[in-house]
């Protein structure tokens, strides 16, 4: 799977990692209009992003370019990305999230 590698966005990323830590405390809780995922080739990361990520095209594209290689196959109960972490999170601090 090749991907594409973008300066990061320095703010961005700051706030999901917020969001990350508030979140991680309790794992069942993810705030209305949010998803978890979890990220990673070999360890995963669970991350929670906007719903409105699903619908922005560079999100899509990582989705079906991860189905395409590894299939929808989530033993995990949830949402499973196989990227490098640094990747995925540069790519959502692209994303608006709005």
């Amino acid at each position: 799977m090749a991907i594409i590698r973008f300066p990061s966005l320095g703010s961005k990323t700051k706030n999901f990692s917020k969001l990350q830590g508030v979140c991680n405390r309790n794992k069942l809780d993810v705030p209305k209009g949010y998803l978890a995922v979890y990220v990673g080739e070999i360890q995963k990361t669970r991350f929670v992003i906007p719903l409105s990520f699903l619908e922005h095209p560079l999100f899509r594209d990582l989705l079906r370019r991860s189905e395409e290689e590894f299939g929808f196959d989530h033993p995990m109960g949830g949402l499973t990305i196989r990227c490098e972490e640094d990747v995925f999170t540069d790519l959502i601090s692209r994303l608006p999230a709005s």
